[in-house]
């Protein structure tokens, strides 16, 4: 049974910097696509990035730049860095593991880490 557990949330100033990670177990990590999605309160979720098993990656059109997606096989480990951070950035970020083809909301969901982006 996948297992998913994200680190790195909190609070920071507009213009700041988090790194967000996340550690898979209970499966063998190189099958599955990642992705971070994020709820704001009163909003529905919606995909930030993605990263497939072999690297390649996708973005939101509000990332423009700002948010980079990558992993690590030997760590079991996906991370999502988050540069230059609004308060529109604001939301519970959520880590998925999905096995291809199927769609994310058949995947597994970490418990979600909560960022706050406030002055």
């Amino acid at each position: 049974q996948v297992q998913l557990v994200e680190h790195g949330g909190g609070l920071v100033q507009p213009g700041g910097s988090l790194r967000l990670s996340c550690v898979l177990s209970g499966s063998i990590f190189s099958l599955y696509a990642m992705g971070w999605y994020r709820q704001a309160p009163g909003k529905q979720r919606e995909l930030v990035a993605a990263i497939t098993s072999g690297g390649s990656t996708s973005y939101a059109d509000f990332v423009e730049g700002r948010f980079t997606i990558s992993r690590d096989h030997a760590k079991n480990t996906v991370y999502l860095q988050m540069n230059s951070l609004e308060p529109e950035d604001t939301a519970v970020y959520y880590c998925n593991a999905r096995l291809p083809p199927l769609a994310p909301a058949f995947g597994s969901w970490g418990q979600g880490t909560q960022v706050t982006v406030s002055s």
